[in-house]
């Protein structure tokens, strides 16, 4: 079966930086639902129409089409006198944008002079990345997984 509009697709992939070296990549594969319902970037999806199990794909991501730019305007710094006792650099919190009411997940970046440097941006944005896949399974989406506009697995429906 090819990859199509409402097919299942899963797929073992891997994500390199502009020079080559990995981010992260699949132990198990990841499905999602093929057609336009967000659950991969639109650029892989439009790489992997027609595909068929086994075959490969390599795409090329600007940060427009991944995570997209860096917003410096999404570091702040904070007194640690908002943050739980013992914050450490690394851990993450959800917080709304200055002037917006958008929540985003901030990671602390530094901790000095009693403040916390936070950053709301992915930690991928503003990268060029590649998503280098193989396609290991292509099946018919169900009519509740084209419902709810997200495959369920093995396992069945979990939110």
């Amino acid at each position: 079966m090819q990859i199509a509009d409402n097919t299942v697709v899963s797929l073992h992939y891997e994500l390199l930086d502009s020079k080559g070296e990995l981010i992260e990549k699949t132990e198990a594969p990841i499905e999602y639902l093929h057609g336009g319902y967000d659950g991969i970037f639109s650029l892989v999806e439009q790489a992997l129409q027609g595909k068929n199990v086994g075959e490969v794909c390599d795409v090329y991501l600007q940060p427009a089409d991944a995570f997209g730019e860096y917003d410096a305007s999404l570091v702040r710094i904070e007194p640690l006198a908002r943050f739980p006792p013992k914050v450490e650099v690394g851990m993450r919190f959800e917080g709304e944008a200055e002037g917006s009411e958008e929540a985003l997940i901030y990671t602390v970046t530094d901790i000095a002079d009693k403040k916390a440097v936070v950053d709301g941006n992915h930690p991928l944005a503003g990268m060029v990345l590649c998503f280098h896949c193989t396609v290991e399974a292509v099946r018919a989406a169900t009519a509740e997984e084209i419902e709810h506009g997200h495959a369920h697995g093995a396992h069945g429906h979990h939110h």
